[in-house]
């Protein structure tokens, strides 16, 4: 089985290439993450991959253990003084490796943070099969960066493009990277579901 940071090399590599065929404007496109535009999302990748879990538990614990406030923080520290900027010193950066190196939570974060900007900048790319499969069973399984498990309790989830189904209960059916986004508490995946359980996850959201 290929490691997590081995495919985070890839997705990386693919993002950064789609990333250098912005134009200013595009940089400033709002993004799937809150009111983060898209060089927001580039500085908070970044930031990520510097860290390590203790810069980590230091970081959030400086915030009070406010997460917004710690990632605000963080991407500030990190975004250059020019989306160009900022994007060089994202292609220096390596892996991100918390909470350990071979987590796939790292895996996840850069997966659903690249279709932040992807998707509405109208741009495609599938990641790497194996990746995905692996980021969708982590967040079906557990609570980590987002409450990916609580989201679909209760609810049968079954990829139409890929072998992954987990769960009992009324049933999304879609895309993979689809149901991944959907779990990571993206609406926007909504779209591109179907099945009982596509209102349910949308009630969820809503709250």
């Amino acid at each position: 089985m290929t490691r997590p940071s081995q495919i985070q090399v890839s997705e990386h590599a693919a993002l950064v290439a789609d990333l250098r065929t912005l134009t200013p404007e595009q940089w400033r496109t709002t993004s799937l993450c809150g009111d983060w535009d898209v060089e927001d999302v580039v500085a908070h990748l970044g930031a990520a991959s510097g860290l390590t879990f203790w810069g980590w538990l230091r970081s959030i614990a400086g915030a009070r253990f406010d997460a917004d406030v710690h990632n605000q923080r963080r991407l500030e520290e990190f975004r250059g003084d020019s989306p160009p900027a900022t994007l060089e010193r994202y292609t220096a950066v390596g892996p991100i490796a918390l909470p350990r190196k071979e987590s796939v939570a790292g895996l996840g974060e850069l997966i659903v943070h690249a279709e932040d900007i992807r998707r509405p900048l109208g741009l495609k790319h599938q990641p790497d099969a194996e990746g995905l499969l692996m980021v969708a069973r982590f967040f079906a399984a557990k609570d980590f960066a987002v409450n990916s498990s609580s989201l679909v309790k209760g609810l049968r989830l079954t990829a139409t493009d890929a072998e992954f189904w987990t769960g009992d209960g009324p049933v999304a059916n879609g895309p993979l990277l689809s149901l991944v986004m959907a779990m990571a508490g993206r609406r926007a995946a909504l779209q591109d579901l179907d099945g009982d359980g596509v209102s349910v996850l949308s009630e969820r959201l809503a709250v």
